[in-house]
Parts: structure tokens; C-alpha cells; sequence
């Protein structure tokens, strides 16, 4: 199966989305913050980022930034996975490459992995 990477500050929420896709049967790597997430994404080549923006040392946007900059990153799709759900959050995410947007408080976690599913496969 897929591997993904999910980078999200918050513990608990890194946990549960650490779960639904283990359970689902994507071999999930973790990541509490940018940078470690940026070094793990060039370490293990995942199938797809699962990217929260707000977050300590170095936001989500950044990072994004930086992957898709980046030779050996710049192909693996990231997803935005966040509470930010402002129009002008959205552009900035896809015009510095996001694949897609997703809003934590939007979306049901049976759903999350169908979405997923679907950014793997484009």
C-alpha cells in the first residue's frame, strides 16, 4: 500500500489520522513539525504529504514552498490538512503547489481516506 506522511503539531490529531490510515493500510510516517517533516518527506519518498499550516518552527505554507522547490520533493503531491478555511489561505496553498484542501472540521474521517485515495491516484 501507499505510504504517507502526515506533518500536524497537534499530538492527539496526529494520532487519530496515524490510526484511520494505518487501518486502512497505508504505512503512515509522522512528523511534529516542518523542518522534521521536510527531512523525512526527501528520506522516504511518500506517496502523498498530509500538511497542517499552522505550526511552530516553520508553517505549513513554507514548507510547502520549500517541497515544491525542491528536486526530490517537488513531485509528491501535498494536501493541506487544516481548520483554516479562508478563500485567501486556499489560493495562496495551491498557488505554491498544493494538489488539495482539506478542512479538518469539514470533512468525516471515513471520508479523509477516499480523498486521499483520490490525490494518490492523479
Amino acid at each position: 500500500m501507499d505510504k504517507i506522511l502526515l506533518i500536524e503539531d497537534e499530538v492527539l490529531i496526529l494520532r487519530m489520522y496515524e490510526k484511520i490510515f494505518s487501518y486502512e493500510g497505508f504505512t503512515v510516517i509522522t512528523s511534529e513539525n516542518g523542518i522534521d517533516g521536510m527531512e523525512k518527506a526527501k528520506a522516504e519518498k511518500p506517496s502523498l504529504i498530509l500538511l497542517d499550516i499552522m505550526m511552530p518552527k516553520m508553517d505549513g505554507l513554507r514548507v510547502l514552498e520549500s517541497l515544491k522547490q525542491d528536486p526530490e520533493t517537488r513531485d509528491i503531491p501535498v494536501v493541506i490538512l487544516t481548520n483554516l478555511s479562508s478563500d485567501v489561505v486556499i489560493k495562496d496553498a495551491f498557488s505554491k503547489g498544493a494538489a488539495g484542501y482539506l478542512v479538518k472540521s469539514e470533512i468525516i474521517n471515513d471520508k479523509i481516506v477516499e480523498e486521499v485515495k483520490q490525490y494518490i491516484k492523479q
